[in-house]
């Protein structure tokens, strides 16, 4: 027992020196140099701009560098113009895609909206994506006739910048992406509101 209690306040003393030197002169007025656990995150091999460098890579000894040879600032994709924001130039929404809609077009928008889309709205656009089983219900559906009458511009506005509980996809699909999606979009529709007197007479003589 004597033994146990010698111990313990030999451990209590101990304890109490090392929070005392720690924490007990916080605040206190010395001129030696503080402690640098991990002196690398104090001291970084780094550049200052608008300063020189020997850094062998750099020919003229600069630390400012220009921007990369073919790289394209995000902010170039925010210019007023209806391709970068489904606007006309009087604010009105642009009516139809600004794009050639080809098979390509079609398929890219395809790849683009099971990746981004589907989660939510469904693989078939009928708002029951996997999202559904974890309680989020308010999920549009797109094949509501709101959605079919709406202004392809409008549905480039609400993929860029979200809506409600949707948030914004401008910085994960490049304006090309989102027509490409919306051209996608409106294959859905036809696909499941169209007549069959729509159909081409070579497809429907192929359908059972």
């Amino acid at each position: 027992m004597r033994k146990f209690l010698i111990f313990f306040l030999a451990t209590w003393a101990l304890a109490v020196v090392a929070i005392i030197s720690v924490a007990g002169l916080r605040g206190g007025l010395s001129r030696k140099p503080p402690l640098e656990v991990f002196p690398d995150m104090d001291r970084q091999p780094k550049l200052r701009p608008q300063t020189t460098t020997a850094f062998a890579g750099f020919a003229d000894g600069q630390s400012s560098r220009l921007p990369v040879a073919g790289t394209v600032s995000r902010e170039s994709f925010r210019e007023a113009d209806e391709f970068s924001t489904g606007k006309k130039a009087d604010g009105a929404w642009v009516d139809s895609i600004p794009l050639t809609v080809s098979r390509e077009l079609v398929v890219r928008g395809r790849e683009r909206y099971d990746i981004y889309c589907s989660p939510c709205h469904g693989v078939a656009g009928d708002g029951n994506g996997v999202t559904t089983k974890f309680g989020m219900a308010a999920v549009a559906k797109l094949h509501d006739e709101r959605l079919i009458k709406i202004a392809d511009g409008e549905l480039f506005n609400t993929i860029s910048n979200g809506k409600n509980l949707m948030l914004p996809y401008a910085d994960k699909l490049e304006p090309r992406d989102r027509w490409a999606v919306i051209a996608y979009v409106r294959a859905l529709q036809l696909s499941r509101l169209g007549k069959k007197e729509e159909i081409p007479d070579a497809v429907r003589a192929t359908l059972k």
